[in-house]
């Protein structure tokens, strides 16, 4: 299959002993769009002159040359080392040997302990990743009408009360962050009524992941993994995580039973949002981030902005990232 990542425009598949290969979507030969080759032999070949290359990018056979190809072998066509965990394939496009990839707990439970959803996002990443860093704007666009259905979400720990009401109860929190070896740590503190307070813990690891409690409470957390395909576009990979049980995947999963793009305006049901979903848009909170995100633009003018007291984790993020920018 064609993938577009980081501005450049590759081929994912698996050779014919499941291995997966990322190379170069044109063939060296004359460009052909290898997306569409035949898996056999050891590797993906192209079907206009049948060049066959394998995972690492060497060239393995060109049948239309005497002797399959006396050159062959001086062909190193673009390959990037893959890796699979957690039913995700990653790839390492940087320079030299892939590091180790990071044992994060989410990757390593059984499968029916995670949730995996990919998103199609049309705009720049750094913006929806802010949006996973943003504490203050899940008590309105996240908001709903409780009606006894959020029985589909794990109780907030020391209370049965679930975090959609706590976000209601105290719309205003505090907001604390501390930068750590990894990027950021944002605590956001609510008035939970009956003298006792709601602690949310929320984390930003760079350059491009959010981790936070949602359905699962404190059995686990979820993810949003943004993976640029270029400065425009990219994917947004959400994970639902719990160490201790087997996660209903049929509800979770529900909340993006709807197709909601910018062409539908989202599905927005204005009649709705008079008496049940704050946003208009349902349960499906990956749609009412996506309207938000991609209503500001492919790039939004950050000149533009009005940043406030409660935007100081996206003032710390992007100073974070600056600094990063300049040390490399």
């Amino acid at each position: 299959m064609p993938v577009r990542l980081l501005g450049d425009d590759l081929v994912l598949f698996r050779d014919d002993e499941g291995r997966p290969g990322l190379l170069g979507l044109h063939c060296a030969h004359r460009g052909a769009d290898l997306s569409y080759g035949r898996v056999e032999n050891g590797g993906l070949r192209c079907i206009y002159h049948t060049w066959l290359y394998d995972i690492k990018g060497r060239c393995l056979d060109q049948p239309g040359e005497p002797r399959g190809g006396e050159h062959r072998n001086s062909i190193q066509h673009t390959a990037y080392p893959c890796q699979e965990s957690g039913g995700v394939i990653f790839a390492y496009l940087g320079p030299g040997e892939p590091p180790c990839l990071p044992a994060y707990e989410l990757l390593q439970v059984p499968d029916d302990h995670r949730l995996i959803i990919k998103v199609f996002q049309d705009c720049n990443y750094l913006q929806v990743n802010e949006g996973g860093i943003d504490p203050v704007h899940t008590s309105y666009l996240h908001r709903i009408a409780q009606d006894g259905d959020e029985d589909q979400y794990v109780g907030v720990r020391g209370t049965d009360t679930s975090f959609l009401t706590l976000w209601e109860k105290d719309a205003a929190p505090q907001i604390e962050v501390e930068i750590t070896d990894v990027g950021l740590r944002i605590l956001t503190v609510r008035d939970a009524g009956d003298n006792k307070h709601y602690l949310r813990f929320t984390n930003f690891v760079y350059p491009n992941l959010s981790a936070f409690p949602a359905q699962t409470g404190a059995e686990g957390y979820n993810v949003n993994w943004h993976v640029p395909m270029d400065d425009t576009r990219h994917w947004k990979y959400m994970f639902v995580f719990s160490r201790e049980r087997p996660l209903r995947k049929e509800i979770i999963s529900r909340e993006r039973a709807e197709d909601r793009t910018r062409s539908n305006r989202y599905r927005q049901d204005r009649e709705s949002m008079k008496t049940k979903f704050y946003s208009g848009m349902g349960r499906d909170v990956p749609s009412q981030d996506t309207c938000i995100i991609e209503g500001q633009g492919p790039v939004p003018n950050r000149e533009q902005e009005h940043l406030v007291s409660s935007d100081k984790a996206i003032i710390a993020e992007r100073k974070l990232l600056l600094k990063a920018l300049q040390d490399v």
